[in-house]
């Protein structure tokens, strides 16, 4: 049973690489999505928030206003380490969660563990691979800017509070070099998912 961390920076096409190794037939789990439920309405997650940063960051219906949030912690380590002692442990307890339920209902799954923050959140758990997406902050930044609408100063400043390409190559088993065309990218992804179905990647000895 593979276990797969994927990560990468903020727009390195970690989805890209997890939504076609999904397709291949692996089980695909998503920290970010792990995180947006840490800090549903009425969970423990959001109360630990709303102490740590204030009740202006829930909106009228009772939600985290998560673009607020961003907007406040990114840029300031120090807020950005409070954050990141709330979510992370929740985050790791609902992962736990779901890979053990995957694997009650088939022993020999792989799964994929999106998780962007690998590096920063020290994550401990038994990979028998990590893989890496990985381009360039230029690239990334031009990405945020067009692609998700973000200003040239908010862009820099997501990609200033993340690891560096060389913090993450240097826990990777596999990188994949996104910063070309998707199809280079999806091309990449199918020889890994060959070479894990052949056994000709080396997994970790946990």
């Amino acid at each position: 049973m593979p276990l797969i961390g994927l990560t990468g920076g903020i727009a390195a096409g970690k989805s890209t690489i997890g939504r076609r190794l999904e397709a291949h037939g692996a089980t695909r789990i998503d920290a970010d999505q792990l995180a947006r439920d840490a800090v549903e309405p009425g969970s423990p997650g959001l109360a630990r928030i709303v102490e740590a940063f204030g009740a202006d960051l829930v909106t009228d219906a009772g939600a985290l206003d998560r673009a607020a949030l961003g907007a406040r912690v990114f840029g300031d380590a120090g807020d950005l380490d409070r954050l990141n002692a709330i979510v992370h442990p929740e985050v790791r307890r609902l992962a736990q969660q779901r890979i053990d339920a995957v694997l009650a209902a088939d022993p020999h799954a792989v799964i994929v563990y999106e998780i962007p923050l690998l590096v920063e959140s020290e994550a401990t758990l038994p990979w028998d691979l990590v893989v890496v997406a990985e381009a360039e902050d230029a690239v990334r930044r031009e990405r945020l800017i067009r692609l998700r609408g973000l200003s040239a100063d908010d862009a820099d400043r997501r990609l200033a509070s993340q690891a560096s390409n060389a913090e993450r190559r240097a826990v990777a088993d596999v990188v994949i070099d996104t910063g070309g065309t998707e199809a280079q990218t999806l091309d990449a992804v199918d020889a890994l998912w060959v070479d894990l179905r052949d056994g000709r990647i080396a997994q970790r000895d946990t």
